[in-house]
């Protein structure tokens, strides 16, 4: 559907103001404090479930972010309630660092520090420091970047290991998730490491900061990529030899306009064009291998086996990563190919019954009922982000 910039932006103001007051009505729990950790597929809240490091810290990210856009209190309000729990249960006041996971009455359940959470915490506190002026929260941002570089920097071979245990000794097991491959390194983890530094770089300039945002770009660029595919290798050996043959179509278009975005806020001119060209590239790709006829995003490819579930994370990425593309070239496929996603989310991904975003749909557009529509990785920082970023980027401003 065609719509003028005007109209665009109300849909995605809208949007936004029901993904936060799902959040703020029926997952903060306003006796033990912070969020509950998990909504089951049938929209049951489980009160008693664990509570995870990823889920709290992006949804810190979000409340901050959205008030730093809109400017209303109660996502501020929304924003303290996420700081004060977030500070006083998952910060490891022995040892330093984030704990992975905690029980319900905030007592650590799993200890390890992994680099991807860290780097989300990170994120979630320079960001609260932007809403709010908390001089504590960018003390303690500012801490846990110095621990990224202290313990899971790589001095000899450069970027940042996945996990270690509660005591910084080496693990067996690095994986960030289930489906995850056991390596010391991924593109996932450096992708929001690149992201916090970069936020945090906005609070706090230094001349070292930046410098490691532009040797995570160059890793970028000279690692990660496949320069000659278009598509971000996923994991690596310690000396980045890649270990992976999945092309992740959500990873791609996320990753363009990220480092975009990193490039933008050092103030490089030759890291912005160069990233500039990749992410177009990227764009044009992901537009022809990874997305269906409605404009959706297909999960990813392994080898000759396409993935097409239409994850609700990879939609919401895509819609700022080809935004992105289109403010880069001024090429108006890049903007109708945005309206495409935001139309397939509307129909397909929205629970317009209950709220939130259902988790994928299948290439038929059937929603997969045993997944759960909040939980330890489903949360409000995708999409919450993807509204503010297409609001801000196509000057739909109030």
């Amino acid at each position: 559907m065609k719509r003028d910039v005007k109209s665009l932006y109300n849909e995605l103001n809208e949007e936004l103001t029901h993904i936060l007051n799902f959040w703020s009505d029926k997952m903060a729990d306003n006796i033990r404090g912070g969020f509950y950790g998990e909504m089951s597929p049938e929209n049951i809240v489980e009160k008693d479930a664990n509570r995870g490091a990823i889920l709290n810290s992006r949804i810190l990210w979000s409340f901050s972010a959205a008030y730093n856009y809109t400017h209303k209190q109660e996502y501020l309000e929304m924003a303290k309630h996420a700081y004060d729990y977030f500070s006083k249960y998952f910060i490891d006041h022995k040892n330093g660092g984030v704990f992975w996971e905690i029980d319900c009455n905030g007592q650590p359940v799993n200890t390890r520090k992994q680099a991807y959470a860290h780097g989300f915490a990170l994120y979630g506190l320079s960001e609260y420091y932007r809403a709010s002026g908390n001089a504590e929260s960018l003390a303690l941002a500012i801490e846990i970047y110095k621990i990224m570089e202290t313990h899971f920097y790589d001095t000899k071979n450069g970027g940042y290991l996945e996990a270690l245990s509660m005591d910084w000794q080496p693990l067996a097991d690095m994986r960030l998730s289930e489906k995850d491959k056991n390596t010391p390194k991924s593109m996932n983890t450096h992708l929001h490491i690149l992201e916090p530094y970069t936020n945090l770089y906005r609070c706090k300039k230094s001349e070292e900061l930046k410098n490691k945002i532009i040797d995570l770009l160059l890793i970028f660029k000279d690692k990660i990529l496949d320069n000659d595919r278009m598509h971000f290798r996923l994991f690596f050996d310690n000396d980045w030899t890649p270990l992976s043959e999945e092309d992740s179509y959500g990873h791609d278009i996320e990753g363009a306009w990220l480092m975009c975005e990193a490039a933008e806020v050092i103030g490089n001119p030759k890291l912005i064009d160069t990233f500039n060209k990749i992410a177009i590239k990227i764009a044009d790709v992901t537009l022809a291998e990874g997305s269906d006829i409605d404009g959706s995003i297909f999960n990813e490819k392994f080898v000759d086996h396409l993935d097409s579930d239409k994850h609700w994370w990879q939609q919401a990425e895509a819609l700022i990563g080809f935004t992105n593309a289109w403010q880069i070239s001024g090429n108006q496929k890049y903007m109708d190919q945005t309206e495409k996603v935001w139309d397939f989310i509307q129909n397909h991904i929205i629970d317009k019954e209950t709220g939130e975003w259902f988790w994928r749909v299948d290439k038929n557009g059937i929603i997969n009922p045993t997944e759960v529509k909040a939980g330890f990785w489903k949360c409000p920082y995708h999409n919450s982000r993807a509204m503010i970023e297409v609001m801000n980027r196509t000057n739909g401003s109030k």
